[in-house]
């Protein structure tokens, strides 16, 4: 009916129509999709959206392709970010968070720094201690030079002149017992005994220059040191268990007369380098100073073997002595007389 109708009408007003109805078919597809422009089949109601959506600005999407986004115009925080180029730059803003930083920064340096001084402190006092445990406490032995002590053989001090010596290093009285009370050694007792009163530090020694350490009587009021007496070989003592009655008279004279290279002075006498060859002597005392090396072997015999090194030579016996492949063993010594 449509048509006839259509068909009817003037050539003109024909063509009219039909651009009209191309352009509301235009209008259509252009515009917003409705619920009435679908197939009954697809047509879906949907809820419209609240007043708060609709003034945040939430775009009408399909339920599964639905996001929810905020205008910023509308949102009631208003932060500023640097990285917003939208917004006006206001320099005073990020000098505030520049000194916040750098105040956050102090006060984190501060921080750092108190809880390391207090840490560095902490480790000084008890590194202090440590060392001051781990350090010697100044116990050793004037004779064998040994901070070594146990209950069998201990360290006895001098209630006179505050001498350390083992109880078998020092011979009598010690090694027949440590007394309970007070104990003196012989040159407290001969200089309290003594009218002049003297220093026991002051008594000489006849086979070294040197004063001081642990000394036994020589005869005729003479004193000399236990050392000097165990490592000059002719000296030896009239009652070896005890130390005691040290006896110099087989010393032949030409140890009187060698010069100690360490102290330069001829006064006592002096043991030569064991190294063959080698011309240098030294005292006794003087070599236990700077480390030499001194040692005593048991010999064979009765006697013993006493072997003392140079400064040179010493670090030399201390390299082949690790080897294993050498010893000290006795040599003549009519040549060096």
């Amino acid at each position: 009916m449509m048509d006839a109708k259509f068909h009817a009408l003037p050539p003109l007003k024909r063509l009219r129509i039909l651009q009209q109805q191309e352009k509301d078919q235009e209008r259509h597809l252009d515009g917003p999709i409705t619920s009435t422009c679908l197939p009954a089949k697809k047509r879906k109601e949907s809820r419209e959206p609240t007043a708060d959506a609709a003034s945040l600005g939430v775009c009408c999407l399909p339920a599964k392709k639905r996001v929810w986004a905020v205008n910023p115009d509308s949102s009631p925080i208003k932060s500023i970010s640097r990285f917003d180029l939208n917004v006006e730059y206001n320099p005073s803003f990020f000098e505030g968070e520049k000194e916040e930083k750098v105040e956050l920064e102090k006060n984190d340096k501060e921080n750092g720094a108190s809880v390391l001084n207090d840490t560095s402190q902490t480790l000084a006092e008890t590194g202090g201690e440590e060392d001051g445990q781990e350090e010697d406490d100044g116990i050793e032995c004037a004779v064998c030079q040994s901070t070594d002590g146990d209950p069998s053989d201990p360290i006895v001090f001098c209630d006179g002149c505050d001498l350390m010596v083992h109880s078998t290093c020092y011979g009598n009285p010690l090694v027949k017992g440590v007394p309970e009370g007070d104990w003196f050694c012989n040159q407290c007792l001969a200089s309290h005994s003594s009218q002049t009163k003297k220093n026991p530090k002051a008594f000489p020694c006849c086979l070294c220059p040197n004063t001081g350490g642990a000394m036994k009587p020589a005869g005729e009021g003479r004193w000399a040191h236990l050392v000097c007496a165990l490592f000059v070989p002719e000296v030896f003592f009239k009652n070896p268990e005890g130390r005691d009655g040290v006896d110099f008279s087989k010393v032949p004279s030409r140890r009187w007369k060698e010069k100690c290279y360490l102290c330069k002075s001829s006064k006592g006498c002096a043991i030569d380098c064991s190294e063959p060859k080698c011309p240098l002597a030294f005292h006794v005392t003087c070599g236990l100073r700077e480390d030499l090396c001194i040692e005593y072997r048991e010999g064979r015999n009765a006697g013993g073997i006493v072997a003392g090194f140079c400064k040179n030579h010493t670090l030399l016996w201390k390299k082949q002595q690790q080897t294993g492949k050498f010893k000290i063993v006795a040599r003549d010594d009519d040549s060096r007389r």
